[in-house]
């Protein structure tokens, strides 16, 4: 059986810097900082596809849409979506079968047959005051196993094979002179299949370790970049 995007993405990192730091994550409206490892996000990706194939019975080849900002519990749930043999689909889609929303944005996700709404928390607070028939990610996802056996899959982003979204991805990071070990400070979105591929799997693709700045204050750029010892700048 051919390998998920999930698996062609994190392989290859995680059999040559499994502890290094993967997506490390800033909110500069709120002070939050939360740095993830390659073992830990795969973990977090495991335990999405699990939580979607065994609670909500999601199959390979269904479509799952995704109204999420860039945040690093948003890259684990995509990874876990793909490895459990879903489509993406950024943004709203009633033909979806289920449909990951941050907790603010539940309404947009229209008349799907599954909600799955994440609080985006560092914490892991759940959502509060979920409508009935919503699913609080939090909640739901900390029963399930950090290992995962995919058993299919099919398109991997709005209709887009996994070996097109590799090549699409290597050419960005061709284009960003992206190489291994890069440490790469972002503050692109991830709301189209462009933006994403830019922003996220082009660093991954490449074995590269993302800074991801939402709500950036220029002020604290110059020292971040110090840091966090960033080598490349995306935006």
């Amino acid at each position: 059986m051919a390998s998920t995007l999930t698996q062609e993405l994190l392989d290859p990192i995680l059999a040559t810097d499994p502890a290094g730091p993967r997506v490390t994550y800033y909110d500069d409206g709120t002070g939050e900082r939360v740095e993830v490892s390659t073992v830990t996000l795969a973990n977090w990706a495991a335990k999405t596809a699990n939580l979607l194939r065994d609670e909500l019975g999601l199959e390979p080849g269904a479509r799952v849409s995704v109204l999420l900002p860039a945040h690093w519990q948003t890259a684990a749930v995509l990874l876990g979506a793909w490895w459990a043999g879903a489509e993406v689909v950024l943004g709203a889609d009633e033909t979806a079968d289920l449909a990951l929303v941050h907790g603010s944005r539940i309404d947009e996700a229209g008349d799907v047959p599954e909600i799955l709404a994440l609080s985006l928390d560092a914490f892991g607070k759940p959502v509060p005051d979920l409508p009935v028939g919503v699913t609080d990610y939090a909640t739901s996802v900390r029963v399930h196993g950090d290992q995962f056996r995919p058993s299919g899959h099919q398109a991997a982003l709005e209709g887009r094979s996994v070996d097109e979204i590799l090549d699409s991805a290597r050419t960005r990071a061709e284009a960003h002179s992206l190489v291994v070990g890069d440490r790469v400070l972002s503050s692109l979105p991830w709301n189209t299949a462009e933006e994403l591929v830019d922003g996220l799997l082009s660093v991954l693709v490449a074995g590269g370790s993302l800074v991801q700045v939402a709500d950036p204050d220029e002020s604290r750029m110059e020292r971040r970049i110090a840091t966090e010892k960033v080598t490349k700048t995306l935006g």
